[in-house]
């Protein structure tokens, strides 16, 4: 975890994984790198949020592997879901419900499905592709943070992989090109300067 800035009030906080996702921020804001997963994407959210001060909202922005077919380019999330938890199974076992789908302010049709598992093989690639056309490691965790701490979230995610065989190594070669559109999606859409 790496906070960059410092976190003010009427001021938005962007959230990203990895350095190399935020290579192109260039900006006033406080940006929090959380490392890649559910823990450490959660862990570091809530640890600044519970220092306080609170911002006036959180922006993830990061980078996505495409589930099906044609879908490139950013996109605003509307709802996260976990791929990687059985809440059906669970609640057979206790009654209770754990990683309904969160639905996000401000945010349209696209569903992002999140999970611990870096998705690099087709047949888990089609069976997600079911569930969600976006997948990632942290929305979910970040979504769910952020919202037991009573903070807005809006993610913004860039297709840089199609999910499949040989996503690790298309992640690697595009993830300059996604941090500049995601670089250039904050400028136009958050108050990126002071």
């Amino acid at each position: 975890m790496e906070l960059l800035g410092e976190i003010a009030v009427g001021r938005p906080l962007l959230v990203l994984a990895v350095k190399e996702e935020a290579q192109y921020l260039d900006t006033d804001q406080p940006v929090l790198l959380t490392g890649m997963g559910k823990v450490n994407a959660a862990t570091a959210l809530a640890t600044v949020l519970a220092r306080g001060p609170r911002p006036s909202g959180i922006v993830n922005l990061g980078t996505a592997g495409a589930l099906r077919p044609g879908w490139t380019g950013t996109h605003v999330v509307g709802t996260v879901v976990q791929h990687d938890l059985d809440g059906e199974l669970l609640a057979t076992l206790t009654g209770e419900t754990y990683g309904a789908p969160l639905a996000l302010p401000d945010g349209g049709d696209v569903v992002l499905a999140t999970g611990d598992a870096f998705i690099s093989d087709e047949a888990a690639r089609a069976r997600l592709a079911e569930r969600a056309p976006l997948v990632d490691m942290e929305g979910y965790a970040l979504a769910a943070a952020a919202g037991l701490a009573g903070v807005p979230l809006r993610i913004v995610k860039h297709v840089s992989d199609e999910a499949g065989d040989g996503a690790a190594r298309s992640w690697r070669e595009s993830v300059a090109e996604c941090a500049r559109a995601l670089a250039d999606w904050a400028e136009a859409n958050t108050p990126y300067r002071s």
